[in-house]
């Protein structure tokens, strides 16, 4: 990791079906994010806002039809290349780029700018695979498509704003999954991708877990981007997120996992997604969400 964290904020949620997330940013810097991060001896740079349109402002059906089943992907697609530019400015300029969203489609704006000219692994903390596609989403909603999208899956990753051009699958390592459709498991089963449920988490201890997954994602690349879903926590541990699901990880978990992380000192870039105050009690979620952040870059007890 750099010396200096810089924050962008991705306000979208064009790829859920609940509102809110679009103010995950705001509660999650408000929850203390400046202060946390320059606890770790980082310096803290606040790039702000990328733009978003409202949803109410727009059509989820795009004009000419969208791909697929897959609802606002123009709006999405817009979000997704400015974030992109936005996280490969920041790590051009030597910063560690920190992405607030925001739904999780907005990944694959920032996993396109960690990948730009670089080889780059994955760990992906959530609860579900986020390996569907436009063939065969459920829902059409994107934040079920990004991971697939940007390991050039579906006719989203077909796209040169879908697909992560530096991210290889034998890098990509999913921790904590716990939901996943039917088409997801026959895929990531068919795919190059390393996946660890709860089940592995319960029977290995997710020190050992999340080891497994960090040699996967800095096997022989340049760096590692994590990608942390609040819904890989237990919703008694982070209940403002709008797809929870029992079962989850705790705190002290969470915490554990984050530190490993900080160890292997191989950290690209992270994003922070879904986030909802809206369904939050009292912001704990998104103060969850800062003291994450704060043990990936290096915060310790003593």
């Amino acid at each position: 990791m750099t010396d200096t964290v810089r924050v962008i904020g991705a306000p979208a949620d064009y790829g859920a079906n609940r509102r809110g997330v679009d103010m995950g940013p705001s509660a999650i810097r408000y929850a203390g994010l400046a202060d946390a991060v320059e606890s770790t001896g980082a310096g803290y740079v606040d790039g702000g806002d990328l733009p978003a349109p409202r949803p109410e402002e727009r059509d989820p059906d795009r004009e000419p039809p969208a791909v697929g089943d897959a609802k606002f992907l123009r709006e999405i697609e817009g979000v997704c290349r400015r974030l992109r530019d936005a996280t490969a400015t920041a790590i051009g300029d030597g910063e560690t780029p920190l992405v607030l969203g925001g739904d999780h489609s907005i990944a694959m704006g920032s996993l396109g700018g960690a990948a730009r000219d670089a080889s780059v692994g994955v760990v992906w903390f959530d609860a579900h695979g986020d390996f569907n596609t436009p063939e065969t989403t459920p829902s059409g909603n994107v934040h079920g498509m990004p991971l697939a999208a940007a390991l050039g899956r579906g006719e989203i990753g077909a796209t040169e704003w879908g697909r992560a051009a530096g991210l290889d699958a034998e890098n990509v390592a999913l921790v904590g999954l716990r939901s996943l459709d039917d088409p997801e498991k026959e895929a990531i089963r068919g795919s190059d991708v390393t996946a660890f449920t709860m089940s592995d988490i319960d029977e290995r201890g997710i020190t050992e877990v999340t080891e497994a997954a960090l040699d996967v994602a800095t096997d022989g690349t340049e760096g590692v981007h994590v990608s942390l879903d609040l819904d890989w926590l237990d919703p008694n541990e982070a209940p403002g997120v709008g797809t929870p699901v029992r079962g989850g990880v705790t705190y002290r978990e969470a915490h554990s996992a984050m530190e490993t992380v900080a160890e292997y000192d191989a950290l690209r870039s992270m994003e922070l997604v879904e986030v909802n105050p809206i369904l939050d009690q009292h912001n704990e979620t998104a103060e969850l969400a800062v003291e994450l952040a704060a043990s990936a870059f290096g915060r310790r007890v003593l």
